[in-house]
């Protein structure tokens, strides 16, 4: 059943348009990446989307919830995805009752990672100089944000500490906290909510 819901999603996210691709200026090019402490080992590609976080060793959080919720088949076999991943020092900045509720709980899990997938690729390029919402795998909205002048790049009030990481079945931007719907700076209602909220029917 959870093929079906994945599959309703990613149908849903296909016929959406990227809102901030209309809004990139022509001439925007990839942001440098910003070193950061929870980013402090640079990703690089080893394969895959699944077995290039699980490599680099700072995301064991990630991709177990990736294992527990069965979406790992999911982001190894997609070539057009874009994943936000957060380090295991971003997930470990949560409260440690929200982290251990999250974990407990494989529907919230599954919804909460797909928050952090597109069904499409989404570089840098896209993101520096425009602002706006996109639809994200859990059928609610992530904010993208680059708009800041001195280049950062946000997405839900993260900021993207490494960019553009294209692996085999897709492309990875290393955020420096969880996203959290709602959380953006935006007070858009989700686009799709039916999907997200019964995905194990």
């Amino acid at each position: 059943m959870t093929r079906v819901f994945l599959a309703a999603a990613v149908a849903a996210l296909a016929v959406t348009p990227l809102a901030v691709q209309a809004q990139t200026p022509e001439a925007a090019a990839p942001a440098a990446s910003a070193p950061s402490a929870t980013a402090a080992k640079p990703v690089a590609v080893n394969g895959d989307l699944v077995d290039t976080l699980k490599l680099n060793g700072q995301f064991t959080i990630f991709t177990k919830g990736l294992t527990d919720t069965n979406l790992a088949g999911l982001l190894k076999t997609n070539g057009n995805l874009t994943v936000f991943a957060p380090t295991d020092a971003a997930f470990q900045a949560l409260p440690a009752a929200d982290l251990a509720k999250l974990q407990s709980d494989k529907a919230a899990m599954q919804r909460f990672i797909l928050h952090h997938i597109v069904n499409a690729p989404v570089g840098s390029d896209k993101i520096k100089g425009a602002k706006g919402p996109i639809p994200s795998g859990a059928g609610d909205t992530i904010l993208l944000d680059g708009s800041d002048e001195a280049g950062a790049l946000k997405v839900d009030g993260a900021t993207i500490v490494q960019a553009d990481v294209k692996t085999g079945s897709g492309l990875l931007h290393v955020v420096d906290k969880v996203l959290v719907a709602g959380q953006g700076g935006t007070a858009e209602a989700p686009t799709a909510a039916a999907p997200a909220a019964a995905p194990g029917q």
